[in-house]
């Protein structure tokens, strides 16, 4: 063989081997029919931030974390519009039924806009955005502004109000994307870098440390249901208005929480600010990738901190300082079924201690309806363990699915019932939600999609409207009549407009 064939041999050799070793990658980076992100970031070759030698540089360096995370982090922009009457003049119908007047409103019933802005995480390839609930409640239109400008319209894949988090997808190829990273292992004292967008100042970074973790601040206290999970990892890291939904990372540029809320007696930060911690925002993106809303798992029990304070209260003796003591069983609950009693006192869950309720409250709801789990507690002075099987809010071991309201057609304008969450928020006891308007008539005479018609004035007087059946039945009544149509958006902001 001379040198010549040897060469083009060797050649030939590398070309097939790169061509097998892209198409693998290829492969293993576009995963069919994913139901978790574990899919959907796909491994790495071993670099800076992932090889096993990696380790902090001297001086506690930051950049290499930055590089990888900030084009990740997205600028979110929600747009609300109200609307009212378009005529923008006092009106004795405002003042009989009690309306306010406004005079600021825009002519032609285009309504207001209103824009707020918040930070998002981009978790997958595909463009799977994680942000606060907050940040996206109420819009009816999302931007993303990604850190190379570009721009994006992002809808909305489900959200979950008990752990403040959202799950949005804009349509993107190849896209940067921050790994999930542990919570578990992330230690108090440990660097970690905050990344967002406050004040709309785009990709600000800014460093701190771990200061505790499963803090509750009673944040999320009055939503749906009563069952927040608020198990926050508390750093130092600056967060301002604008940084909620953005990126709490390690210094090997992995997600370790989301970033959500600050203390603050001003509004701005005064030294505290909080994340949802990983392991459970993975968890909750999973249900809402896969099942449109999160699946809650309840071990049907009442509990408190064991403390001092509650020994004295009880005028009882606790054989810990630290755990978690049942107040109350509910029953046919997943803690009847495995004996939990009054007076138990439970100090892990699956092998990991729970000095508070933060910390049993995150190890249940990282778990799905139907899942079992290993509850040691003690009772009178001795140590025991129990299996429970998990159960939903409805009692059953069931998925939950996520619920399509039923809309309603009449001229181009459809309707669906208002959700229980918003007649408890609003404290109505009816009224029919605008989903969407097509038709013109109704567009110019003022609605709006997310107006809730409460009642409707007809020449014979007032209706008010207990549904969507109702307000059908009534719209039928009195087609070819001029009506009055009353009601509020889901801020609570009243209006009416008129339909001839």
């Amino acid at each position: 063989m001379s040198k010549r064939q040897f060469f083009l041999g060797m050649l030939l050799a590398s070309l097939i081997g790169g061509i097998v070793a892209l198409a693998g990658v290829s492969f293993l980076v576009q995963p069919q029919n994913a139901t978790s992100f574990d899919d959907k970031q796909p491994a790495s070759f071993a670099n800076l931030l992932s090889g096993e030698d990696f380790t902090v540089p001297d001086g506690i360096n930051f950049v290499a974390s930055a590089e990888a995370v900030v084009p990740a982090v997205v600028h979110v922009k929600s747009q609300m519009t109200y609307t009212g009457n378009s005529r923008g003049r006092r009106d004795p119908l405002q003042e009989f039924f009690g309306i306010p007047p406004r005079e600021d409103q825009n002519r032609g019933g285009e309504g207001r806009t209103m824009m707020s802005s918040g930070s998002g995480v981009i978790i997958s390839p595909d463009g799977y955005i994680v942000t606060n609930n907050h940040v996206v409640e109420n819009a009816n239109r999302l931007e993303i502004s990604l850190d190379n400008n570009k721009r994006y319209v992002a809808k909305v894949i489900g959200t979950d109000p008990t752990t403040d988090l959202a799950l949005l997808k804009i349509d993107g190829e190849n896209l940067p994307f921050v790994r999930f990273g542990d919570s578990d292992k992330t230690q108090i004292g440990e660097w970690v870098l905050a990344v967002g967008n406050p004040f709309d100042l785009n990709s600000t970074v800014t460093a701190g440390i771990i200061s505790a973790k499963a803090r509750n601040i009673r944040i999320l206290e009055n939503v749906e249901n009563n069952l927040s999970v608020e198990a926050f990892l508390q750093t130092d890291a600056v967060v301002n208005p604008g940084n909620s939904g953005g990126a709490l990372v390690n210094l090997a540029g992995e997600l370790i929480g989301i970033n959500t809320a600050i203390a603050s007696r001003t509004g701005t930060f005064n030294g505290y600010s909080f994340a949802v911690p990983s392991t459970l925002v993975k968890k909750v993106m999973d249900d809402l990738m896969q099942y449109g809303t999160a699946q809650r798992a309840l071990l049907g029990v009442n509990i408190q901190n064991v403390s001092p304070e509650l020994a004295d209260y009880l005028d009882t003796e606790f054989p810990v300082e630290q755990g978690v003591y049942i107040g109350g069983v509910n029953e046919n609950s997943a803690g009847e079924e495995a004996g939990l009693k009054i007076g138990d006192i439970i100090i892990s869950v699956d092998g990991r201690v729970t000095n508070n309720v933060a910390n049993l409250q995150e190890m249940v709801a990282r778990k799905r309806p139907g899942d079992k789990v290993e509850v040691e507690y003690i009772r009178d002075g001795k140590t025991y363990k129990a299996k429970a099987t998990l159960k939903n809010f409805s009692g059953t071991t069931d998925i939950v699915e996520k619920v399509i309201p039923k809309t309603f057609e009449f001229q181009g304008v459809n309707f669906e019932e208002v959700p229980d969450q918003i007649k408890r928020s609003l404290e109505l006891s009816g009224g029919a939600l605008i989903a969407s308007v097509n038709g013109q008539k109704w567009r110019e005479a003022g609605a709006r999609e997310g107006f809730i018609i409460t009642s409707i004035i007809t020449e014979s007087g007032r209706v008010k409207i207990s549904g969507v059946d109702n307000l059908l039945s009534v719209l039928e009544d009195t087609q070819g009549d001029d009506i009055v149509v009353l009601g509020m958006f889901q801020d609570g902001t009243e209006y009416y407009f008129e339909l001839n």
